[in-house]
């Protein structure tokens, strides 16, 4: 998983659920055994092989990678699920990527009657090029204050509004209006939006022909502090493209906010200032009578690995399909260190490609469904979500006609707990198929307790998402039934300190794989259920992802 899930700690109960699908019955699947084999009983051998030192942390295009891949893959095939690529035999789906390693950054330089002193490399700022080249320069390009870089039809609103900024250099907020004021009619209120996300905000000025674009790094509404932004290697991943991403901005990039109060000391103002202008009904961009210049050199090389997609073919609706999804990568090793150089990843993410080798499995062992059933093993995902992003752009089966998706990241290994954790609460009503089957196993549905942190937006269910795919992502939380909540935050802390994107996430025979087991049924029931139904979830009314779903209606008839 991208980032590290604290916020899974301090959750609270759920008390207004929506109301469940009337036709959702619970079925033997999900039926409150939590002994430890009670879903699948070979999942504990699925994860701790993907979890082996064998496969020396599952790096993208790594032999430990290739082991994972041909791990899943043989396995697919036992099954008899009908393979990606049938004319080759084939459960791969290339995925093809680009390492990007910057060498050499320079200072972020400013001119103008009211510059300020030059921005320096990771301690006041951060930048990369995404663009595929060898150098990058930024010239006198004029510096540009948008707001939060946000264009919402659905929300009214347009940071960019009669502004050009080809060839410019745009300086944007994190996050969304509507968590800076707290308020619950202006966007998702303190629950943090797609169009909060940096990510986004980057796309949207390479959209509007900006050439450089930073994010002004604020604690609170990033959701993690700077070190985190400019402690980490400077290498970066993405996806092979033809035009070598010439459509993106030259420069990307944060800065931080001292960096960004003296931006604002051009034209007198402060970064509060500038914020509460932001959030007004009022904003209009505002040029800060500077320009900005510095240089990237770059190295980069091209490399492959795959995605292992299988699926069961529906006897009636062949190209309508549920899809499962978790990610088989992780970061691999570290021959700089010597006590124990392999990030193994047990818990992120080979306990949620476990889970979805376990619910292959156990599908192939039933009467096929009226409607098909993809299982997708994305890969790089801890690189940028990418091959879930490859997957939605070259998908198996048309995702117009993708009935709803289940993402497994990061599953619960500390026992059976009460509350059933959902990410993104509210989204779509793929709350509401779960709900009958938590509640079957005397559990309840709780929502993530920090949704302005954006985990909805962190995994790979994000880039189904943003095609219109209405996507469930959830796990079991920390209310444990016999040791209590502050004993199952207290385990939730110890990885987040301990063992996240640390050699220390390892296979631990002292799990209680009950918890996974629980978790296993609830996601076979949900899809069992809508892959024999004829029913289409549906995003919340003004959801960003509403309106790509509308997009493609005429093929769901």
């Amino acid at each position: 998983m991208k980032y590290a899930l604290a916020g899974l700690i301090g959750l609270t109960v759920l008390t207004g659920c929506g109301p469940a699908s009337e036709e959702a019955k619970p079925t033997e699947k999900a039926a409150a055994d939590i002994k430890d084999s009670a879903f699948n009983p070979n999942y504990k051998n699925y994860l701790k092989t993907l979890a082996s030192d064998e496969f020396e942390g599952r790096a993208p295009a790594s032999e430990g990678g290739e082991k994972a891949v041909s791990f899943i893959e043989n396995h697919f095939r036992e099954w008899g699920l009908k393979p990606y690529d049938e004319e080759n035999n084939s459960y791969r789906q290339p995925l093809p990527l680009v390492k990007l390693m910057p060498y050499k950054v320079s200072s972020l330089s400013f001119s103008g009657e009211s510059a300020p002193e030059s921005m320096e490399y990771r301690t006041e700022m951060m930048a990369w090029t995404p663009r595929v080249v060898e150098e990058v320069n930024l010239n006198d390009s004029d510096v540009v204050f948008v707001g939060y870089g946000i264009v919402a039809p659905e929300y009214d609103w347009n940071d960019y509004e009669g502004l050009d900024v080809e060839g410019k250099t745009v300086v944007m907020f994190v996050n969304d209006p509507g968590y800076a004021t707290s308020d619950p009619e202006l966007f998702n209120g303190n629950a943090m939006t797609y169009y909060g996300r940096w990510t986004y905000k980057y796309e949207e000025a390479a959209r509007q022909g900006a050439k450089a674009a930073f994010v002004i790094h604020e604690t609170g509404p990033a959701g993690y502090g700077w070190g985190v932004v400019a402690g980490g290697s400077p290498v970066k991943f993405d996806l092979k493209r033809d035009n070598k991403n010439m459509d993106r901005a030259a420069v990307e990039g944060w800065i931080t906010e001292k960096s960004a109060n003296a931006l604002f000391a051009s034209v007198g103002k402060s970064l509060e200032e500038m914020k509460e202008q932001a959030v007004s009904g009022e904003f209009k961009p505002q040029s800060l009578d500077i320009q900005a210049a510095m240089t990237i050199n770059n190295k980069y090389e091209y490399l492959d690995t795959n995605n292992v997609i299988g699926y069961i073919e529906g006897t009636k609706y062949p190209e309508e399909h549920v899809i499962y999804m978790a990610h088989h990568d992780h970061l691999g090793m570290d021959p700089v260190r010597e006590d124990d150089p392999i990030y193994n990843g047990a818990q992120d993410n080979a306990s949620g490609t476990a889970a979805l080798m376990a619910m292959a499995e156990e599908f192939s062992k039933q009467p096929r469904p009226e409607r098909s059933i993809v299982f997708a093993a994305v890969g790089a995902e801890e690189s940028g979500l990418l091959g879930s992003a490859w997957y939605a752009d070259n998908p198996l089966l048309p995702l117009g006609k993708a009935v709803g998706g289940i993402n497994m990241d990061v599953m619960n290994v500390y026992g059976p707990m009460k509350d059933m954790v959902v990410v993104g609460y509210g989204n779509s009503n793929m709350d509401e198929y779960l709900k009958p089957y938590v509640e079957a196993q005397d559990r309840y549905i709780s929502p993530e307790p920090t949704p302005e942190k954006g985990f909805f937006y962190r995994s790979d269910h994000f880039n189904l998402a943003k095609k219109g795919v209405p996507m469930l992502y959830a796990k079991g939380g920390n209310d444990h039934f016999t040791k209590g909540r502050e004993w199952g935050e207290e385990q939730r802390a110890i990885f987040n300190r301990d063992a996240y994107h640390k050699p220390a996430d390892e296979f631990d025979e002292n799990w209680d794989l009950r918890g996974v087991q629980q978790d296993m049924s609830l996601f076979y029931a949900v899809g069992e259920e809508l892959a024999n139904s004829r029913e289409w979830p549906k995003w919340a009314p003004g959801n960003e992802f509403e309106a790509a779903r509308k997009a493609t209606q005429d093929m769901r008839k």
